[in-house]
């Protein structure tokens, strides 16, 4: 029998985010998500025992646009969700996939040390543990 290699979160994770403040607004933060090309916003803890938030391109479209909300009207802090859940870098990915199935997440920031080091998601999961396995 051989032994399975154990894949981190480490090396799956990935620096498609957007760390903004949340009074920025919905319009400012997504035309700088388009511009780095980043998947998600992460929010900034306001004081060292804040929590951070996170905000999909799924709760702009539900909650501004399905809601006719103007983005421009909007801060990241009113449609985020907080707090997130989160992992650490040296968690097994199988784990963090099991995570994420218990609690409905796409994605998670990577957190180490009290900052965020990158985000996860189910898609860098897939392709780098099935990449292993072959």
């Amino acid at each position: 029998m051989r032994e399975q290699k154990i894949i981190r979160v480490r090396d799956v994770m990935n620096d498609r985010y957007l760390l903004v403040d949340g009074l920025e607004t919905v319009a400012a933060a997504f035309s700088e998500l388009k511009r780095r090309e980043a998947r998600c916003i992460v929010v900034k803890k306001r004081t060292e025992s804040d929590e951070y938030g996170m905000v999909l391109l799924s709760d702009i479209a539900k909650k501004v646009i399905a809601a006719d909300r103007s983005p421009e009207r909007v801060n990241v802090y009113e449609i985020m969700s907080k707090p997130v859940l989160s992992v650490r870098p040296d968690m097994d990915i199988r784990y963090t996939a099991r995570l994420f199935s218990q609690f409905g997440l796409a994605v998670a920031p990577v957190i180490e040390h009290d900052e965020i080091i990158g985000v996860v998601t189910y898609t860098d999961i897939v392709l780098q543990g099935l990449s292993t396995h072959q």
